[in-house]
């Protein structure tokens, strides 16, 4: 038995582990991190119960389509598993070279880095070009991955209300003496399904000589033609300078990229530390990136497939009357505003067989307490049948 003065002290790290009284809600509720046996197209199996999937990003519904999966599955017979390492240490491949090709094209850019993880790109995206001489003029409500790129640029930032260009203009009133300025922007914000107000930012930008990075995750694939995204919806490619966003969304896969000008590509390959010491995008990912891609401008049938899903889910919840806090996009909020409705609101939903995400403050504004929900291509009539029954219910509870 070891003596009393030979034991290790424990850090008081410890403590504030075992109190977190966030975890402890979270662990009590199990409202998160939930695992599944089985999935199959819109379909989720936990402990033997099917779910219909109400929050997933696949927006397409290509997550199954049998030309991704055989791409993978090639790319993995001729190249491994991973390149095990970052490009600046191994090397690109040939697949990462043809990958930011097509969609560099596709977005309208000269060029694009591919990243493991669309957290990564869209950080890499700020940091890559944001530095102590810089001041960020940031949307409040933007992406987690977005104010980690700020917080490690050491940039100042200005945070403009939610979507508003009007706040913006009055902040920039007072910063007219700055010299770099940079807009940080969604081109979908997606809690609250709000489409960016892009031609009145980049005429902002233009008058103020702003530099303009629009993470557009949740607009790729859904808006602008064949869905090259929320700049070409606009017309507004070229007023854009930087573009990022993931693959896990309309893609169906896993990674992210950001597309610029060749020389603004080069510098923030040359800058940012999460482009530099990441590891490489696996083959199996690049290949199932670059299929999806080509299924996009190949097979319409899938936009159309989403916007006649949208239509009704929509109809089904004006129907009921529910609060989507003006949503233009796939990305549906509803919000509730209490925390206790919206977890009894969820709970009956799960009764129900439907699957969806619960978003109270301070990840929501207070009052705006929600279930966040996305529709998919892939969702049937008979799921929508489904989904119309639990939301019945559903508001019953509350």
């Amino acid at each position: 038995m070891p003596l009393p003065f030979l034991k290790k002290r424990k850090s008081p790290l410890w403590d504030r582990i075992r109190s977190d009284d966030t975890t402890r809600l979270r662990l009590k509720y199990d409202t998160y991190y939930h695992i599944f046996e089985r999935q199959d197209g819109t379909k989720v199996v936990k402990d033997g119960k099917e779910f219909v999937m109400l929050s997933s990003n696949d927006y397409l519904g290509l997550a199954n389509h049998p030309k991704i999966k055989e791409a993978g599955k090639k790319a993995i017979e001729k190249w491994g598993s991973s390149t095990t390492g970052a490009r600046l240490a191994n090397g690109g491949r040939s697949f990462h070279r043809d990958l930011e090709e097509k969609l560099a094209e596709f977005l309208g850019k000269e060029a694009c880095h591919v990243f493991s993880a669309g957290y990564l790109a869209c950080a890499s995206a700020v940091t890559g070009f944001a530095d102590r001489k810089s001041l960020l003029f940031a949307d409040k409500n933007l992406h987690s991955s977005l104010w980690s790129g700020i917080k490690l640029s050491g940039s100042r930032c200005e945070r403009f209300s939610h979507n508003n260009p009007e706040h913006l203009l009055d902040i920039l009133e007072a910063e007219k003496d700055s010299d770099e300025k940079i807009f940080v922007l969604e081109g979908v914000y997606s809690m609250e399904g709000h489409i960016a107000k892009l031609p009145e930012f980049t005429k902002i930008a233009e008058d103020f000589r702003a530099f303009v990075v629009l993470d557009d995750a949740h607009g790729f694939g859904v808006l602008g033609k064949e869905g090259r995204g929320t700049a070409n919806h606009f017309g507004l490619v070229d007023q854009v300078d930087v573009l990022c966003g993931s693959f896990s969304k309309s893609l169906a896969g896993a990674g992210g990229f950001v597309a610029s000008s060749r020389e603004a590509i080069d510098y923030m390959r040359t800058h940012s530390k999460q482009t530099i010491f990441s590891a490489a995008l696996s083959p199996a990912s690049c290949a199932s990136a670059q299929a999806a891609l080509e299924i996009m401008q190949e097979e319409p049938e899938h936009r159309e497939r989403l916007q006649k899903n949208l239509g009704r889910y929509r109809s089904i919840l004006e129907g009921l009357e529910l609060d989507t806090w003006e949503s233009e996009t796939p990305a549906i909020p509803i919000v509730l505003g209490e925390k206790e409705k919206v977890y009894y609101f969820w709970k009956a939903l799960l009764e129900k067989g439907i699957y969806a995400i619960i978003s109270v403050a301070p990840g929501v504004p207070p009052g705006k307490d929600l279930i966040r929900t996305a529709i998919s291509a892939a969702h049937t009539e008979e799921d929508l049948d489904k989904i119309e029954e639990a939301l019945v219910y559903a508001k019953s509870k509350i």
